[in-house]
């Protein structure tokens, strides 16, 4: 082996929104199936759909309907959590995909983030990334989508950024941000709380002006 070999350090990854680029150039259907795109983004599926999902959630919602985005993520991670060597979605689910367009409004969204953040990620701390670390990390995942559910408004916007820093550290394979996904989901639950907190402490306050 030539010793120029271990001089060279490996390529850094593609980026996910450069890959998602890729897949919306390649011919075929306008409508992917949540297989396929799994499929497409091969050994980064696993972080790559939590990332999409996440991202979506972290739009500002409709009132009820950020436990319909949160379905995707709790399907994702619980197969994690299993140990699963490829996603898999419920028919209907799957049928229904994403669009060609739907990737390209996506691409618009996360890039300017990757681009700003991909020159300090790296494989690093391989073993909060290992098969093991995955499991936990799609635990984590799943008690945050449950939490994202919850029809309060914004209430889904916190776990969500935790979630798609999750799905970048294993795009990555990067166990430092895992360590600092895993303190803002910690965050992002107590933001949580207080919303809920704060939101027991204004109805009180109001049932007990009203009975004046």
């Amino acid at each position: 082996m030539d010793d120029r070999d271990n001089l060279n350090p490996p390529p850094q990854p593609l980026a996910l929104s450069q890959r998602l680029a890729r897949i919306v150039a390649e011919e075929g259907p306008d409508r992917l199936s949540f297989s396929a795109l799994a499929k497409q983004l091969q050994s980064r599926a696993w972080g790559g759909l939590l990332l999409i999902f996440a991202a979506i959630n972290l739009l500002p919602l409709p009132p009820g309907t950020s436990a319909f985005f949160a379905l995707p993520i709790l399907i994702v991670s619980a197969q994690m959590v299993f140990g699963r060597s490829t996603p898999w979605f419920p028919a209907r689910l799957d049928r229904r995909g994403v669009t060609k367009q739907e990737l390209r409004r996506l691409i618009g969204k996360i890039e300017w983030l990757e681009v700003r953040i991909e020159r300090v990620l790296k494989p690093r701390l391989p073993g909060l990334t290992g098969p093991a670390a995955t499991r936990i990390i799609g635990l984590a995942c799943f008690i945050l989508a449950l939490v994202a559910a919850i029809p309060v408004p914004l209430f889904h916007v916190a776990p969500a950024a935790a979630i798609v820093l999750f799905g970048l550290a294993l795009i990555y394979r990067d166990g430092a941000l895992v360590i600092a996904a895993a303190v803002a989901s910690v965050l992002s639950l107590v933001v949580d709380a207080l919303i809920i907190g704060s939101g027991v402490v204004a109805l009180s306050y109001a049932a007990s002006w009203l009975r004046r």
